[in-house]
């Protein structure tokens, strides 16, 4: 069966920082890209960062680039979101997803941060974050 948990929500104040993590089971994780997808309150959910399967290679949103990293520990089945610097504007769910790396790109190079592209997901993790 295949699963993905986040853990490492909370809250935090401004100017912090916190590390996601999406522990996968039921697949082989190194076959998989994993996205981080956010959803605040009344707007769209928005792919924050995607990962490759194998070189690692990683994709950010313009607005995230230099506070968001996104990694992946293969051997230990778990991708991770770390955050800088947040501010209040990235309270939101955040969601990991994980799809065959072959739909993205069979070359492993690239990864879409599309929600449309991802087959599987996890509950999602709530960031509130205090002014």
């Amino acid at each position: 069966q295949v699963r993905l948990v986040e853990s490492g929500g909370g809250l935090v104040h401004a100017g912090g920082s916190l590390r996601l993590s999406c522990a996968a089971s039921g697949f082989t994780l190194e076959d998989f890209v994993i996205g981080w997808f956010r959803q605040a309150p009344g707007q769209e959910r928005e792919g924050v960062a995607c990962i490759t399967s194998r070189d690692g290679s990683t994709y950010y949103l313009d607005s995230v680039k230099g506070r968001f990293t996104i990694s992946r520990d293969n051997a230990k089945k778990t991708g991770y979101l770390e955050i800088t610097n947040l501010t209040p504007e990235d309270a939101a769910v955040y969601s990991c997803a994980a799809d065959r790396q072959d739909h993205h790109d069979p070359s492993g190079r690239y990864c879409s941060r599309h929600p449309r592209e991802y087959t599987y997901w996890g509950q999602g993790t709530q960031v509130n974050v205090s002014s």
